[in-house]
């Protein structure tokens, strides 16, 4: 599992319940195996270490004729080889506990060290004890298939297969807890963005179904909120446009001996108050669903540029060839109209400079000034409304403050993404990002 996984509350779940299960299961086969294998192996080994001994001692006190038949009847009864130890074997090397606990329990029967020996027969191993009986070397033996357990083998058997039941069940569990949690914070995402989710389906366990339909609550009265901000915004600034026609109509009919300048600083505040008007309509238009259009964004650009100049601006802009994609054609000539109206009002009279690309990302839009340019604590702040680095609020300086603030929501509602940045030798980039172009 790699570490950005292990970040996530399904990772996380998985991670601790694999771990305290494994921890579990290793203590449980500590406890089975300290309190009742090791335990039942050293009684088997002090029964066959018995066995041993007494048919060690039985089969030297019979005379030579009668020893192979009586080594018949333990061979026959249980599986124990009794003869002499003529030919030497090497000492055996195996790690079975059940060696040891015979060894130990020969030495104690019989008062000398004993090591077992070892051979093969086939496939079979055989381990081998050599008793010091009277005056004579007594050997005894047996088959490895004799004692019947295989450690290792139950020992991998029961954490493989147990560690393979606890992870399954570890998954199930963690993508059970955690599959709500995705959905509610996926959905949330959704709604951070400007757009609206499917409700979350409210089903699992109770708590999870709770917050499942106190989300789907939320999100419903937050859209209502917003629907009845933007049409309580909406019919505001289309009522106060009727009183401003009226006032617009009265100060055309004054009298020619009023002072032209008065009436002229009265119709530049009318103006500046219908842009107001305007740009508070356009905010509510723009957050609503637009639909997706096929659009040229070389005549896109081409056509924004030209309105700017045809407004005094000195705007040039590169053409890097044909380019279409599906967006939001409006929400798109919006944003840039306002980036290149704040690239001019704050670029010092200097040139404007447009330019887009593209690559498998996406699509990039650059607009460029040769300004002052806006120091690194502010590049966040300036997409607040109404946020202006210079106070003023004549329309030739500090504007309403309104423009990147719409701008920024627009790309927001349709997962754009704005950025300003200090431009080489002075200025400021204002880049546009939209993913997931096709199309090209």
């Amino acid at each position: 599992m790699s570490i950005p996984a292990l970040r996530t509350l399904f990772g996380r779940l998985l991670l601790t319940i694999a771990v305290v299960s494994i921890v579990f299961q290793l203590f449980t086969a500590w406890v089975i195996g300290q309190f009742m294998l090791l335990p039942v192996g050293k009684r088997s080994a002090d029964d066959l270490a018995a066995l041993m001994v007494q048919t060690a001692h039985n089969w030297q006190q019979r005379p030579d004729q009668e020893r192979p038949r009586y080594a018949g009847e333990v061979w026959h009864l249980h599986l124990l080889y009794v003869g002499k130890a003529e030919q030497s074997l090497p000492y055996s090397t195996s790690l079975l506990p059940y060696v040891y606990f015979l060894e130990d329990e020969l030495q104690t029967l019989t008062g000398q060290p004993v090591s077992l020996r070892m051979s093969r027969e086939g496939e079979d191993e055989w381990f081998w004890a050599d008793l010091a009986v009277g005056n004579e070397a007594v050997r005894l033996g047996f088959s490895r298939s004799r004692i019947g357990v295989h450690p290792p083998i139950a020992l991998f058997l029961v954490l493989s297969v147990g560690g393979l039941v606890i992870l399954g069940t570890a998954v199930l569990l963690a993508r059970r807890l955690s599959r709500p949690l995705e959905n509610l914070a996926a959905a949330a995402h959704h709604l951070g963005s400007g757009h609206w989710p499917a409700p979350v389906p409210e089903q699992g366990p109770q708590e999870m179904a709770a917050l499942a339909h106190s989300f789907n609550q939320m999100g419903q009265q937050v859209r209502e909120l917003l629907a009845n901000r933007t049409t309580l915004l909406a019919g505001i600034s289309h009522d106060l446009r009727t009183p401003l026609a009226r006032i617009q109509l009265a100060l055309a009919m004054l009298p020619a001996q009023i002072e032209p300048e008065l009436v002229q600083g009265m119709q530049r505040d009318l103006e500046e108050m219908n842009r107001l008007i305007g740009q508070f309509l356009e905010i509510s238009r723009g957050l609503g669903e637009a639909k997706l259009e096929w659009v040229d964004v070389r005549e896109a650009v081409r056509e924004l540029s030209d309105n700017a100049r045809r407004g005094g601006a000195v705007v040039t802009w590169r053409d890097t060839g044909p380019c279409r994609i599906q967006l939001h054609k409006l929400a798109l000539c919006r944003i840039v109209a306002n980036l290149l109206e704040n690239a001019v009002r704050y670029g010092a009279g200097n040139p404007v400079e447009v330019e887009y690309g593209w690559d498998e990302h996406g699509l990039t839009l650059t607009i460029m000034d040769r300004g002052p340019g806006i120091p690194a604590e502010a590049r966040e702040a300036v997409f607040r409304p109404f946020y202006r680095l210079e106070q003023s609020r004549s329309a030739q300086t500090g504007g309403s403050g309104l423009g990147l603030a719409i701008a920024r929501q627009l790309a927001e509602a349709n997962q754009w993404t704005i950025e300003l940045l200090p431009r080489l030798g002075g200025g400021t980039v204002a880049q546009v990002r939209i993913p997931f172009v096709s199309n090209m």
